[in-house]
């Protein structure tokens, strides 16, 4: 029953230390894309090599830019177009809808394209495309990539001390050097 109730410790542990974890990572990225999209403004540093206290590089972190996606905005007015364009791709029901198919290869020839336009192969007529917009779909963040070895690195200084994490690790652990001990309340 010992080795239930151990267990049961150390997944109490592990999940208090988790939360504590993401909680942190989630400030530090947040803290970390603001500083990154200053110094891009003020100097066009758009990456960032993270060292451990000796020196070691562990990793690098870079600006990363979302790519633009055609997304249909007016679902009315993107069904209408369709409906008067290309009359033959609506799905006449109790209601009609555009064929899901035909909406994803038309937006998709918009996003390559970037611009919510497409050209009728049949016809070789342009359409403007009512109800759509080419817009990033995920806010402006950084990549992390480890150097090789870096997360065994990482992991060995924080044990031995030599690397303490604000809100992470305890200041009795830093100030005593006990290894990777402690969670701040």
């Amino acid at each position: 029953m010992s080795n239930l109730r151990e267990l049961a410790l150390e997944e109490a542990t592990l999940k208090a230390l988790a939360d504590v974890v993401k909680d942190r990572l989630t400030a530090v990225r947040r803290d970390l894309q603001s500083g990154l999209d200053k110094a891009e403004q003020e100097t066009g540093t758009r990456q960032i090599a993270a060292q451990l206290p000796d020196g070691t590089p562990v990793a690098t972190l870079s600006l990363t830019d979302p790519k633009p996606e055609a997304k249909v905005t007016d679902p009315a007015a993107f069904k209408a177009w369709v409906m008067d364009a290309f009359p033959g791709e609506v799905e006449r029901r109790f209601v009609a809808e555009v064929r899901g198919a035909f909406s994803e290869k038309l937006l998709a020839e918009m996003t390559a394209a970037g611009v919510a336009r497409v050209v009728d192969k049949e016809t070789g007529e342009l359409h403007d495309v009512p109800g759509v917009e080419v817009k990033a779909t995920r806010s402006r963040n950084h990549s992390l990539r480890f150097k090789p070895a870096a997360r065994d690195a990482i992991a060995e200084a924080w044990q031995s001390g030599s690397l303490p994490l604000p809100g992470i690790t305890g200041p009795a652990a830093v100030e005593s050097g006990e290894p990777g001990s402690g969670v701040a309340s």
